[in-house]
């Protein structure tokens, strides 16, 4: 076999790896697809009881509720059934998907607002409400490639357990939860950054259903006039652009943050000691228009060389002089240095400690949802088993 036929046949065996038309049954996708777009009957007690799962798992921080309640929700059907009546030109399916999707999001809002009204938990530190409030073009990308293999997943023939991760891949339910939590809290920068959230993912979801459906060549409903053609384009790439631009410039915002903070750890790790002086912490402050760096020191008092060395070494890592503030309440003129030693080890011991407590804790919380998501699969898979059996009886 000469080289050309090898790559020939090797050109061939690619083509068979991705070929997806065997397994492909539209029609049947077609009436999946529809039958989850109604909003009435099972999937109002179903919606209901993802908010009240959603809300209790933002409300106590717990990672295996909030992926119980993205699994139970039934906000995917709307969404997915919009992308399938843009692609097939159903006007009918559109605006039954789009109304039924409008109700579900304010009987969400309104339930989830209502709950953080009266529960008499309010974290601290709500670290899962506030990562659902500043989205950007990651979960642009999660939306797309989740709502691609969400409807790959539904057009084939042999269906697997692909929809479960889809659900948890591209959060509906937790951010809509969360946009009743900052209405509660009369926070308008949470409440939009997480309605934000929850359209990205339904954009991006939807467009992923339009692409998949035109590529598999899902019967039309009617002819398409081509200038209703161009403006419903046009329209999608208008609304693309709307969803797609805040959340380049959120991201570019987070990038710039994260390289702040890792110029700001290295300086401070090449530089703790200042000749009798050491810095013990520090904190990034980003409320303000500056980016400030704040030092607190102890031992003896900073000497003007070693603050002129230090604003130098900071100019170095990309900080001004006046975004470097130290803080020397703790120092003095003479001091035990084995004593400031000892007080220095036993801070960041005591912060260690701290975080190991909180490193275990998530380590539970990780266990927990991995045996809860095992049993989910096992119970799809015992169904899909016992479906076959009844089928070939």
């Amino acid at each position: 076999m000469n080289v050309k036929e090898s790559f020939r046949s090797l050109g061939t065996y690619f083509r068979n790896l991705v070929n997806l038309s065997e397994h492909i049954d539209v029609m049947s996708a077609m009436v999946n697809i529809r039958s989850n777009v109604p909003f009435r009957g099972p999937n109002v007690f179903i919606l209901f009881f993802a908010i009240l799962i959603a809300s209790l798992g933002l409300n106590v921080n717990s990672i295996p509720v909030i992926i119980g309640a993205m699994l139970v929700s039934p906000l995917m059907g709307p969404i997915i059934g919009f992308g399938l009546g843009l692609g097939t030109n159903d006007t009918d399916l559109i605006i039954e998907a789009l109304k039924n999707l409008l109700v579900m999001v304010v009987i969400s809002i309104i339930a989830s607002t209502l709950y953080f009204v009266l529960t008499p938990l309010d974290l601290e530190h709500p670290t899962e409400l506030l990562a659902r409030t500043n989205p950007t073009i990651y979960d642009v990308l999660i939306a797309l490639f989740g709502g691609l293999a969400g409807i790959v997943e539904t057009s084939r023939k042999e269906k697997g357990t692909v929809m479960s991760g889809v659900a948890i891949a591209t959060a509906l339910m937790p951010p809509l939860c969360t946009v009743g939590y900052g209405i509660a809290q009369l926070n308008w920068h949470y409440a939009l950054g997480a309605l934000y959230l929850f359209f990205i993912n339904s954009v991006f979801i939807s467009l992923a259903t339009f692409i998949m459906v035109k590529y598999f060549r899902y019967p039309s409903v009617q002819l398409e006039d081509k200038k209703i053609e161009r403006r419903r384009k046009w329209m999608i790439y208008i609304v693309l652009a709307i969803v797609i631009v805040p959340g380049v410039f959120s991201t570019i915002d987070i990038v710039q943050d994260n390289n702040m903070r890792r110029a700001a750890s290295r300086l401070i790790s090449n530089n703790k000691s200042l000749g009798k002086s050491y810095i013990y912490d520090y904190k990034i402050d980003t409320s303000g228009s500056d980016d400030m760096v704040e030092l607190y020191m102890a031992g003896e008092k900073l000497s003007d060389e070693n603050r002129e060395r230090f604003y130098q070494e900071a100019e170095k890592q990309g900080f001004r002089r006046n975004q470097i503030v130290f803080h020397e309440d703790a120092v003095t003129k003479g001091f035990d240095q084995e004593a400031l030693v000892k007080d220095i080890f036993e801070y960041h011991s005591k912060q260690l400690s701290d975080k190991d407590a909180v490193i275990d804790s998530l380590r539970e919380e990780l266990r927990k949802r991995d045996k809860e998501i095992e049993a989910m699969h096992l119970r799809e898979q015992q169904a899909i088993q016992a479906e076959d059996s009844t089928n070939r009886q």
